[in-house]
């Protein structure tokens, strides 16, 4: 039987999220649906990488931990968890599940949804939106998942699983998902799930519409920050939505926070194109019911993408850093003279080497003479390189500015990180098949 109302709680926006908001949610949200977005481009290439080391993994890293201490109440409060944390590798987060069920003692149905490995349908012709070059200009490519959408997920729903989980399906889309559903949507109706994207969009990133994101202590404070409560919302069949949060948690909902929120990400807001619909943000409105309580009405869309982004992963060289402090009189011109040392010696070595005087000029790359004089900096240096030994050589010279100069260096630290870059391409749609594969115990 359809419903005319469904709660949605989002407890975790990347993959680093904490842990407890979402057990929090689960507990005393009373949700139909815990939705867990763990996934970004990088991520989902880095998972690329630790599942062709390991085939058994490739799934989220904070997988297990989440699951451990989700699964009792999840199966208590008979609330269904949908996340994207089987990342490059969501069979074996599956049988993962399954194992993690069994040392517990408990019963559970995974549904698990792949399909998006395309690595094996690129073609070195295949054309970057960033940039327009070919993709065989590029160093090795490592990953390539397409953004699935809801037509991929709705049949595990027919399995009726406690857990489902994805590799990279676009993060609205597993709020669309359940909304689909439960209401009976039909795939047609592109202004319901116009509407339902816009929820979902302001869901996906958790702790953000509930001011994670917007607080500032001077202009914009937010209460209880230490213990930021994740939102949810109670989501009707006409694609309008209330949201809020857990009662007891810190956080605010606000109209402002949920307008900010709205455009996160957004660069045309009359056309937010995602696997599902080409969703129009520019007339939704936001209304304040009450303290935590925002109306959500408006919003639609039209007709959907014919091809699906896919995101390439590939092995774009090293960066070397190094990252010395310098304190007291002169400080800054210390640290300036250090990281014209560095510059003059091997910066003509790398491909692009960047340097910073944190709490200066790391963001906006300008020294100013007339600023007044800190009392210490930070040097920090990095560079780019294809060759391993020129990153590994710039975290020596920096280490070296200890006794050749300038005085009174401290505090060196030295990191060499093997890089992963990250592109677009599209792919048509009917080159991407997905399944759905069960698991139970």
């Amino acid at each position: 039987m359809k419903k005319n109302k469904i709660r949605i709680g989002c407890g975790a926006g990347f993959s680093g999220d904490r842990l407890d908001p979402a057990v929090k949610l689960v507990k005393d949200g009373e949700l139909d649906y815990l939705v867990l977005e763990c996934l970004a481009e990088r991520t989902i290439a880095l998972a690329q990488k630790r599942k062709m080391a390991n085939p058994e993994l490739g799934y989220d890293p904070l997988l297990e931990a989440r699951i451990e201490s989700l699964l009792p109440l999840l199966l208590e409060k008979r609330t269904v968890l949908i996340s994207n944390m089987g990342a490059a590798n969501p069979v074996a987060a599956g049988k993962k599940i399954l194992e993690i069920a069994a040392n517990m003692g408990l019963k559970v149905k995974v549904a698990v949804v792949s399909g998006d490995d395309v690595v094996d349908k690129l073609s070195p012709e295949m054309v970057v939106l960033e940039n327009g070059k070919e993709l065989s200009s590029l160093g090795k490519i490592i990953s390539g998942n397409a953004y699935l959408g809801v037509e991929a997920v709705l049949p595990a729903f027919q399995h009726r699983p406690d857990i489902i989980i994805t590799g990279r399906v676009a993060d609205p889309s597993l709020f669309l998902a359940p909304m689909v559903h439960e209401f009976g949507w039909d795939l047609g109706d592109y202004s319901k799930l116009g509407k339902g994207t816009v929820v979902g969009h302001l869901l996906e990133c958790a702790g953000q519409l509930t001011g994670g994101y917007f607080a500032e202590p001077v202009m914009k404070p937010i209460p209880g920050m230490e213990n930021l409560g994740h939102p949810y919302a109670d989501i009707f069949e006409n694609g309008e939505c209330i949201i809020s949060k857990v009662e007891g948690t810190g956080g605010e909902i606000s109209v402002a926070i949920a307008k900010e929120q709205l455009l996160y990400e957004v660069i045309n807001p009359f056309a937010y194109l995602t696997p599902d619909v080409e969703a129009d943000f520019s007339s939704v409105s936001f209304s304040q019911l009450g303290k935590n309580k925002v109306s959500v009405k408006g919003g639609g869309g039209k007709i959907k993408p014919e091809k699906l982004k896919v995101s390439v992963g590939y092995e774009a060289g090293w960066l070397g850093e190094g990252e010395i402090s310098y304190a007291g009189v002169y400080a800054k011109e210390r640290g300036k003279l250090a990281g014209e040392i560095i510059n003059k010696r091997i910066g003509e070595l790398f491909d692009e080497l960047k340097v910073d005087l944190i709490g200066i000029n790391s963001l906006h790359s300008q020294i100013s003479d007339e600023d007044s004089l800190p009392y210490e900096v930070r040097l920090r240096i990095a560079g780019k390189s294809k060759e391993k030994h020129l990153a590994e050589r710039l975290g020596h010279e920096v280490e070296a500015l200890y006794t050749n100069g300038p005085a009174g260096g401290g505090g060196a630290r030295k990191y060499i990180t093997q890089l992963v870059g990250i592109v677009s391409i599209l792919l048509d749609r009917e080159k991407i098949k997905s399944q759905v594969h069960l698991f139970e115990n």
